[in-house]
């Protein structure tokens, strides 16, 4: 936020002013008592209370009214964004909001006041909660999402006053939850504020890297940009077009995205420019589609025609990539009034407000049917799996394919003949015994591409889907229609799978199975994993709905919480004494949590070629000045000295005291497949695990492979362990090596 809008904003009459003048542009007969009503009612329940800036805190429900009123919505949500944190955070009910401003209103605030009450025993659980709870929301009533996302969205703006722990978790939040949804909803002008937003925060030099370099070409930019609008609207009047022409900038998330996956430079990225046509009908879209491309020379493979063919969150424009006469590559974007309106606000463009006309069209509540699909899909799925799912299922990119008839299907991009049939219907999935694409066979794995024509062949006497095609299938409602026929049909050979799983997990954690069977653990552990019996939970696992992994990490959580692992036995009890002894006797010696050879409180400093952490073995370097340095023991820099005529003599025994209780900086390098969101699954991973990242940096290598190095402070190997051992699941990682190594 600028100075001048914060001094702006810090005066709640002023600000509430500005709101009634917004709304009643909009709709000259709303109902401004009411309006400033809720306004009063609000600024009374948070008396007292404040922002983290200083200002008062109703100041915050009144910017996320604002927002909501610049979406379009009705009168109903931006009386509710006004209430919208009264029965989180004041004594006001449901019933005394629902007695004063109606039902919907207070239905509304408590949808928005659900999202975020619960409180969670792991990262995943929250995570999908919030998710599950956010699509409940949206299948009852889509306002709730749009206040919601009003709510983060000025929180985003204004999260520069909060801790920079705070920042970053929200902000990452922000990037895997809510920017997500708002390009879900088609909410394009928010989801790019949003994501550039977060990035500010998420990596903060990246995005200064990006704005500097932007702003030095910007002159040039902006010149170029000119040249072709005025090119653009002297050829459509020439020809009796009407139409609107507007160039803009990449936002800046979209160009970092590019420079990082791609490992480009900002002058190697030459379509940061895009131009808008607008014009007044369909047919004027493909006349301009026809002069541009007469203009300028085309991209092959650039061209997308989504009037014809529009995206699930009801996007339609044509787009085209062509170059100019300065052979620089631009995208230009045509479609009418209705639909920009639709691609700025997506959903929330059906609340405009219209002389007779408020609230969702008549129809419309099929475009919404996606949120109840995914609730019906996912319902089986555990934490870890149901966010992976959703990811694909809601926010990667599409394919779009046909039916023998003509109807369109939209899949995830990657999707196979398996996902087209089950995309179709479930008991199409369950009888498939073959597919046809473009009316040749082709095996379950091919990929589908763009303008595919499907037929998926059928047998009632077919044996139903196998388990490998859990596998083959991209989309996350497939593989859980899998799921469920498996968990219908096949429930015996699922616990006997599902049980020969649990133990051998149980067998690598050290628990053995008397402890989980315990007549006075067992109820416990059952309600952990929200079952009625140990069959259950071996059937989930066979089935898939829940990982061994997972199941077993509930299990030990429980059994530790009532510390009903077995007892230890006499000799490691002492043991245990001798360690504490030998730690009490040497605490005086150690430095930095090490031990020096015949040195006492000597300077000690850790490697940067190596990051030693407690657990590896190490050895010392005297260093000329700066005390001893510390290496691992299979250090790149010391095998190939400790024999060395000249060094070798300076290297000493050093080790660990018993029990360091300090952290301690360690790097780490992941080499992976190249594909675009790597780095942000790499971030969530560290986040889920609560990790200390100090810096995290990523860089494309050929086109084919990528590279990240994280920086960050541990314990010892056992929690690195574990840190590696998550961050070898994100997709596409295929080595995780140690600086050093």
């Amino acid at each position: 936020m600028q100075e001048d809008d914060k001094r702006e904003y810090l005066d709640p009459e002023q600000m509430y002013e500005k709101l009634e003048k917004s709304v009643l542009e909009q709709n000259p007969s709303v109902d401004t008592a009411r309006l400033r009503a809720a306004y009063s009612c609000a600024k009374g329940a948070h008396e007292g209370q404040k922002r983290r800036e200083g200002s008062d805190y109703i100041t915050h429900t009144i910017a996320a009214a604002q927002i909501c009123v610049e979406m379009g919505l009705d009168e109903d949500s931006v009386v509710a964004a006004l209430l919208h944190d009264c029965i989180e955070d004041t004594k006001l009910t449901h019933a005394d909001i629902s007695k004063r401003f109606g039902i919907t209103v207070a239905d509304l605030v408590e949808g928005v006041t659900k999202l975020t009450r619960v409180q969670y025993t792991s990262k995943e659980d929250e995570q999908m909660e919030n998710m599950r709870k956010m699509l409940m929301a949206m299948a009852k009533d889509i306002r709730v999402i749009l206040i919601k996302i009003a709510d983060r969205l000025h929180n985003m703006r204004t999260m520069q006053y909060q801790t920079k722990e705070k920042q970053r978790t929200k902000s990452l939040e922000t990037m895997e939850i809510y920017a997500p949804i708002a390009h879900r909803l088609g909410m394009q002008k928010i989801k790019w504020e949003l994501e550039d937003l977060s990035l500010i925060y998420l990596d903060p030099i990246g995005y200064k890297e990006v704005t500097d370099a932007l702003e030095e070409r910007m002159p040039v930019l902006e010149t170029f940009m000119q040249s072709m609008e005025q090119k653009i609207k002297l050829r459509l009047d020439d020809w009796g077009i009407n139409g609107t022409i507007s160039g803009r900038i990449k936002h800046i998330y979209s160009i970092y995205r590019k420079m990082y996956s791609q490992n480009k430079q900002i002058n190697e990225i030459f379509d940061l420019c895009a131009f808008r046509v607008i014009v007044d009908n369909i047919a004027d879209c493909y006349n301009v589609l026809g002069h541009i491309h007469d203009m300028f020379k085309p991209l092959p493979g650039r061209f997308k025609d989504y009037i014809s063919t529009p995206k699930p969150n009801m996007y339609q424009s044509i787009h085209t990539t062509v170059i100019g006469s300065e052979g620089i590559p631009f995208e230009v974007q045509i479609r009418t009034w209705d639909m920009h309106h639709t691609a700025e606000y997506g959903i929330a463009a059906h609340w405009k407000y219209k002389s007779g006309e408020q609230g969702v069209k008549q129809g419309d509540e099929e475009k919404f049917a996606w949120v109840r699909r995914l609730l019906e899909t996912q319902a089986d799925s555990d934490a870890e799996n149901f966010i992976h799912d959703l990811k694909i299922d809601m926010f990667s990119d599409e394919v779009f394919v046909f039916t023998p008839q003509g109807d369109v299907i939209n899949l995830p991009a990657g999707a196979t003949p398996i996902d087209f049939a089950y995309g179709i219907h479930s008991a199409i999935g369950n009888s498939m015994i073959g597919a046809k694409v473009n009316g040749r066979i082709v095996p379950f794995e091919r990929v589908l591409q763009n303008g595919d024509i499907v037929e998926v062949l059928t047998s009632k006497s077919a044996p139903g889907p196998s388990r490998d095609w859990m596998k083959i299938a991209k989309s996350g409602s497939a593989r859980t229609k899998i799921k469920q026929w498996f968990k219908k049909e096949k429930r015996e050979e699922n616990i006997l799978n599902g049980k020969a799983a649990f133990e051998s997990e149980l067998r690598l954690a050290g628990i053995p199975m008397s402890a989980v069977t315990d007549e006075e653990m067992l109820p416990n552990i059952l309600k952990k994993l929200a079952v009625f019996s140990l069959d259950d939970v071996f059937a989930s696992i066979g089935y898939g709905g829940m990982t061994a992994t997972r199941a077993v990490n509930k299990v030990k959580d429980e059994i530790q919480k009532t510390q009903k692992l077995p007892q230890k036995t006499t000799l490691e009890k002492m043991n245990e004494r001798a360690e504490i002894r030998k730690a009490q006797q040497t605490e005086k010696i150690s430095v930095h949590g090490v031990l020096v050879e015949g040195l006492d409180n000597c300077l000690v400093k850790f490697s940067r070629c190596c990051t030693p952490v407690p657990g590896d073995d190490i050895v010392g370097f005297i260093t000329r000045g700066y005390g001893v340095s510390v290496h691992r023991t299979d250090c790149k820099n010391y095998l190939t000295s400790k024999d060395d005529p000249k060094d070798g003599g300076r290297w000493i025994n050093v080790s660990w005291a018993a029990a360091p209780s300090e952290s301690y900086v360690t790097t780490i390098k992941i080499m992976a497949r190249e594909r675009s969101g790597f780095v942000m699954d790499i971030a969530t991973v560290l986040n889920s695990l609560g990790a200390k990242v100090l810096s995290l940096a990523a860089r494309d290598l050929d086109g084919v492979k990528s590279t990240a190095t994280v920086s960050l402070e541990v314990k010892n190997t056992a929690e690195l362990d574990i840190i590696i051992g998550r961050l070898k699941t994100v997709a596409g990682v295929t080595e995780i090596t140690r600086a050093g190594d």
